[in-house]
């Protein structure tokens, strides 16, 4: 396109000829779109937005450009502008966001480390309590709800081994764990 070819293609854009105001963006949105990922803050989507609001505020204001060869020039500082908007609002509302998070963490820790133990310990308790009735449950009753003996004086108490002990105990903590996995997954599909 010739500038000629241009002048009056933005003539007639300017009366609202959709032809031309198509011939404009084809001859014109590469450069727009060069200057839109020149702003580094700026991903593929918001290089899209400066390309389409650009156009779309040139051809609304374009009865008002006087000198229809500065069209070029005064289409890319459109888009820088509107680049520099939206880079700067980027920032903004990162910076916003970090403040927020840390606001948050300082006013109110997600979870008080006491109230995390306080659920594990309901958990571990619902689970000994579902046992059936035998050594296993007493093993584990002792060690882990009573919490004041050893594997050694559960053993003494209960007239074992302490290997036996250790055994029901492992066992007990392998259903924890299957019991605790099994509950996180229903969780989830819920």
């Amino acid at each position: 396109m010739t500038e000629e070819e241009v002048a009056v293609c933005i003539q007639r854009a300017a009366r609202g000829e959709q032809d031309a105001c198509r011939q404009l963006y084809q001859r014109f949105h590469g450069s727009v779109r060069r200057v839109a990922f020149g702003f580094s803050g700026l991903g593929p989507a918001e290089v899209e937005d400066v390309v389409q609001e650009t156009f779309a505020r040139a051809f609304r204001e374009l009865p008002r450009l006087q000198h229809p060869r500065a069209f070029s020039r005064w289409l890319v500082t459109i888009a820088r502008n509107h680049a520099l908007a939206l880079s700067r609002g980027e920032r903004v509302r990162a910076l916003a966001a970090e403040h927020l998070s840390r606001e948050v963490e300082d006013i109110a820790p997600a979870v008080p480390p006491s109230l995390g133990v306080e659920r594990r310990v309901a958990v571990v308790r619902a689970l000994i309590e579902e046992l059936p009735e035998g050594p296993e449950k007493e093993t584990a009753r002792l060690f882990y709800l009573e919490g004041e003996l050893s594997a050694r004086e559960i053993a003494e108490r209960l007239g074992l081994g302490k290997s036996a002990v250790t055994m029901r105990l492992e066992r007990f903590r392998a259903r924890v764990k299957r019991e605790l996995l099994a509950r996180l997954l229903a969780a989830e599909v819920e």
